[in-house]
């Protein structure tokens, strides 16, 4: 700031604002970065993202998992491949995702290397599978559940997609 205080006292408070947003702009200039980038080493990834929440093996690469947390509406996976080397860093939680989960052919673990680890596990009274749900952003916009039901041999019945009841302001009304 002491080297901007002669271009104040010389009526040049235009220039002087300007340099200084300029230098306030640079130290953001990571913010408008992705984290973390292909061909980034493992080690780095897992210095700028932190530990996984879960690593799940895909043929010769891993897919490190950054879950979402409790009221999280977007998860990200990044694929590393058997070089150590960041092959791709997405989110997964899309609509396109999700449907492509093919009911009666895919497992848990399949869901879990397409989409990660739901929000919520829970089994309901009516219903004999087990339900996964992931509160998301549907097209960045609406809150929304996807549910992914599991017969008890772990094999995918059906995937269902309804408004997210985290969000649902209506439940609290008398």
């Amino acid at each position: 700031m002491k080297q901007l205080s002669p271009l104040l006292r010389r009526g040049r408070p235009l220039l002087a604002a300007a340099l200084l947003a300029s230098a306030a702009l640079s130290g953001c200039a990571s913010l408008f970065q992705p984290p973390v980038t292909p061909g980034e080493s493992e080690e780095q990834v897992v210095a700028r993202l932190g530990a996984p929440s879960n690593v799940y093996p895909d043929g010769d690469s891993r897919l490190f998992e950054y879950a979402a947390g409790a009221f999280g509406q977007y998860q990200y996976m990044a694929r590393v491949g058997p070089d150590h080397r960041l092959v791709s860093y997405q989110q997964v939680w899309t609509i396109e995702n999700f449907r492509a989960i093919r009911p009666k052919q895919d497992t848990k673990l399949d869901v879990l290397r397409r989409v990660g680890r739901p929000t919520e596990v829970t089994r309901y009274a009516r219903i004999p599978f087990e339900a996964w749900n992931y509160g998301f952003k549907e097209s960045g916009v609406w809150n929304s559940q996807m549910t992914v039901y599991f017969t008890d041999q772990g094999i995918v019945e059906k995937v269902e997609n309804g408004p997210d009841p985290r969000f649902d302001d209506t439940r609290s009304r008398f």
